[in-house]
């Protein structure tokens, strides 16, 4: 009897147990259901906060905490699915902490490291962002439009990280004019600077619209691809790259790869004029072709400009659906990106399918589409910060940095240094983050060989 009465308060207490097993499996967070991130703190709000990861992904948490500071290393557990391509998520934080900082054996931080296109040149560039100022940090991720007097007396106090040219700035030279006047800027440069153009050939040409470099303007991708194909393609832009690196041209903001069918769009003058798929050949080809010089080739304008008006001139609203613009815009990005293309740049549309509220040179979520569902590890540039699409947007050069822009194109460099400066003084941006965006621009000029004899 007794026998009989232990064995059944023994099932009893297995049968308890089990159920108490089963109401917590059920109730608390299950191991494999919580996720780990570690990141860097870029942003605090009254209730949230924003980090970005290795992988420079931006995230927003709904969070208030009063003991957290931009800059802090950050540790969370949360159940559920980060949105990779938005900017605010609505996961459960289960707890979080603040961490150290912590190097790989060359000294440079982990959350630095990305594992992109520059990766063989970051413990170079962390060395050499040790020795510099401040001021020399923020300069470096500012490509400054050329200023019509005392550019190199400018240049030598800044230390920008480059000057962008028009056509203005090439008129009437002679070949050897405009060799010395980029020569002259480089010997004032502690580290070499990016020399840009808008050679895109048709009615944007800043170079060949000067006769004494080359007898007629480069012709539009739409007018060589009508007249010998994708063959024609590539002679163009061996070509262009040959002159342009002749004169001492590092960076090319070209090609645009936009899809522009419509002969009535703005963009189609500049574009291939063709749909998507011979678009993304072209992509591939310019890039794989570029890649023989030493002229870095830029895709634009991300993420696509569609049928939307001049955003030099006024605020564009892009009211396309996400699915259109997924399949029809983002696929010549995706084969550029493929062929190893350095740089990205961004435009003003306001793409209400994916950020009603920014512009996309300043939208954390355009920003994400691109480095998470395109993979893409290289340089994001804004398009020209004083055109008319976000003239009346305030403090637009701290914007774009905060929403994943590693250099930013200025007119007003006083204005976006100022306002750099202004930044990080009253704590809306922390040094680590400069520091962050000067080492990939100068792992992306070791990688373009322009700090030391070095192949890609």
């Amino acid at each position: 009897m007794k026998i009989k009465l232990i064995f059944n308060i023994f099932i009893l207490i297995i049968i308890v147990v089990g159920v108490i097993g089963i109401t917590r499996y059920n109730t608390e967070p299950r191991e494999e259901n919580i996720h780990n991130l570690t990141a860097t703190i870029i942003k605090v709000e009254n209730d949230k906060f924003t980090v970005q990861d290795n992988k420079n992904i931006i995230y927003t948490f709904n969070i208030s905490d009063t003991n957290i500071n931009k800059g802090d290393k950050i540790n969370l557990k949360y159940k559920g699915k980060l949105n990779k391509n938005k900017y605010s998520q609505d996961v459960e934080i289960i707890e979080y902490e603040k961490g150290t900082e912590k190097t790989d054996e060359g000294g440079v931080p982990l959350e630095w490291k990305d594992n992109g296109i520059f990766r063989k040149f970051y413990i170079l560039a962390n060395e050499k962002i040790k020795k510099m100022s401040l001021n020399e940090k923020i300069a470096q991720i500012l490509l400054v439009r050329y200023p019509e007097e005392n550019a190199k007396e400018i240049l030598s106090n800044y230390q920008f990280g480059g000057y962008i040219f028009f056509a203005k700035d090439f008129k009437d030279k002679t070949k050897e004019e405009v060799i010395d006047m980029i020569k002259n800027l480089q010997n004032v440069a502690k580290i070499p600077i990016l020399t840009a153009v808008d050679e895109e050939g048709g009615i944007v040409v800043r170079v060949s619209s000067n006769k004494n470099i080359r007898n007629e303007p480069f012709k539009s991708p739409r007018q060589l691809y009508l007249a010998g194909g994708m063959d024609r393609i590539k002679e163009d832009v061996k070509e262009k790259s040959t002159i342009l690196s002749e004169l001492g041209i590092n960076l090319n903001l070209a090609p645009v790869v936009d899809v522009s069918t419509n002969p009535n769009d703005y963009m189609y003058q500049r574009a291939l004029g063709e749909n998507t798929q011979i678009t993304s050949k072209y992509a591939k080809i310019v890039i794989e072709e570029s890649k023989k010089f030493d002229v870095s080739y830029t895709l634009k304008h991300f993420p696509g400009y569609g049928n939307n008006e001049d955003t030099h001139t006024k605020t564009s609203v892009d009211n396309r659906t996400y699915e259109d613009i997924i399949k029809n815009d983002l696929p010549p990005f995706q084969s550029g990106i493929k062929a190893k293309a350095e740089a990205i740049l961004v435009s003003h549309n306001t793409v209400n399918s994916i950020d009603k509220n920014n512009p996309a040179s300043l939208s954390p979520n355009i920003h994400n589409l691109l480095r998470n569902k395109l993979k893409f590890t290289g340089i994001i540039i804004t398009d020209d910060l004083a055109m008319g699409a976000i003239d009346n947007v305030e403090a637009a050069t701290v914007k774009a940095i905060l929403a994943g822009n590693d250099l930013i194109i200025t007119t007003d460099y006083e204005k976006s240094f100022n306002a750099i400066k202004k930044a990080i003084d009253n704590k809306t941006i922390d040094e680590s983050l400069i520091n962050k965006l000067a080492f990939r621009i100068i792992a992306w000029k070791y990688y373009k060989g322009l700090m030391m004899d070095t192949k890609k």
